[in-house]
């Protein structure tokens, strides 16, 4: 594996996470109460025993920056690295990343410093755990050229994916980005023998997406990208690669969610709540790594807690919590009521200050929060209600967004007392 390097797409602006990425780069985002998203796709290269990573952003690396610094600390022996190679203009370059396969090709002469065999290429806005080793000896068996990971979806869900047709030796043969038309659908359609050829139990007639996660020889990677313009993987090169290489599937039937959006990024979360989550993060073989913070535990003093997980440092009383995640420091007060909501907490704990005006950090007192997500350091005076009473999917208002019916306070917003959202 010391002959791989990755490189972790960190995206554009990040719209579709917006308010969330106001402040910071997506793979910044906090994810299940302690977590970054960028802490997904590193963990899972560093049990693979891939330690030289690449991190690609263009917008609001700051955090992004500072948390990894704090993160990933590797020895003076293992070689090891977490690097960001933020958008950058040069004498021969004056643009910013134009997509996925821009991003790798402005950074091909970094990437490949360290003569790789092979570049893996991972997402920063995806939550799963795989197996990446299994994944490059599958692919330095099978003699691929490129192999991407792939999941069986729905008809219906296959409209947001790049799909694509496979064999009956696992090879791609088709990859369509995004197909909306019927006929197309069904063309495309996996059939048993190609099903079995992979090792999927899925039920004839699914479709077979992308995860946008791929392994490419170096020297292909090189041939397909150097000399060209060509700005998406997906769109562009996969699809023109399939005639001249050969492009391998490799299934994965575990967990796997895309949290681009404000809807899917809340329901993943709140999947961890469950008794047993479909993502396991207490298995000690795969654990997810991320800054550790020496925090003081969680401090509970007459509550109502069900189906939730409460982060180190956070200190609730008198309330009820239920299918929620409480991050780290997070402050919630007597009476208030959280429910199916994510509160991410505070970046520090707050000294009292009598003579203050605002309201204190964190959650007040006869608070009700439902299907909501609170950013760091908010404040949430009390008696106010964000419960999108009115099931609007869609609004931008002072100091608080809803997307997908879901109200997003951003990071250090101030919710007055008693304000009805």
């Amino acid at each position: 594996m010391r002959s791989v390097v990755t490189a972790v797409l960190g995206g554009g602006q990040g719209s579709r996470l917006w308010p969330l990425t106001r402040d910071r780069a997506k793979p910044a985002v906090p994810v299940g109460g302690k977590f970054r998203l960028i802490d997904i796709p590193i963990s899972n290269s560093l049990h693979a025993g891939i330690n030289r990573i690449y991190v690609l952003t263009q917008f609001n690396s700051a955090s992004l920056h500072r948390h990894i610094q704090q993160a990933y600390r590797f020895d003076v022996f293992s070689g090891g690295f977490v690097n960001i190679l933020a958008a950058e203009q040069s004498l021969t370059n004056r643009e910013w990343y134009q997509g996925t396969a821009d991003a790798v090709r402005q950074n091909m002469g970094r990437l490949t410093e360290y003569d790789p065999t092979e570049i893996l290429v991972l997402s920063g806005d995806q939550l799963y755990l795989m197996d990446i080793e299994d994944f490059v000896d599958r692919h330095r068996t099978r003699n691929a050229d490129i192999s991407i990971a792939v999941k069986p979806v729905s008809p219906a869900d296959a409209t947001g994916f790049g799909i694509m047709r496979v064999d009956g030796d696992g090879r791609i043969v088709e990859f369509v980005e995004k197909p909306s038309d019927p006929a197309v659908l069904e063309r495309l359609a996996a059939d048993e023998r190609t099903l079995r050829a992979l090792g999927l139990k899925a039920e004839p007639g699914l479709l077979l997406a992308s995860m946008g996660i791929y392994i490419f020889k170096r020297r292909v990677l090189e041939d397909l990208l150097l000399g060209t313009t060509v700005p998406d993987f997906g769109r562009d090169v996969i699809p023109g690669a399939l005639a001249d290489h050969r492009v391998m599937a490799f299934p994965h039937d575990g967990y796997w969610r895309d949290i681009g959006t404000i809807p899917h990024f809340h329901q993943a979360n709140l999947e961890l709540c469950l008794p047993v989550p479909p993502l396991d993060l207490y298995d000690a073989s795969r654990r997810v790594y991320t800054h550790a913070r020496f925090l003081p535990g969680t401090k509970i003093t007459h509550c109502q807690v069900t189906r939730s997980i409460l982060c180190e440092g956070s200190i609730i009383s008198g309330a009820q919590i239920l299918d929620s995640i409480i991050g780290i420091r997070a402050r919630v007060r007597d009476g208030s009521t959280v429910e199916r909501s994510v509160v991410m907490g505070a970046s520090t704990f707050e000294a009292v200050d009598a003579a203050s005006t605002q309201p204190s950090m964190g959650i007040g007192r006869q608070c009700e929060i439902r299907n909501a997500i609170i950013d760091f350091n908010a404040r949430i005076g009390d008696g106010a209600k964000l419960i999108n009473v009115a099931g609007v999917q869609h609004a931008d208002g002072d100091n608080f967004a809803i997307r997908g019916g879901i109200v997003v306070v951003p990071r250090d917003a101030v919710i007055a007392p008693g304000t009805v959202i």
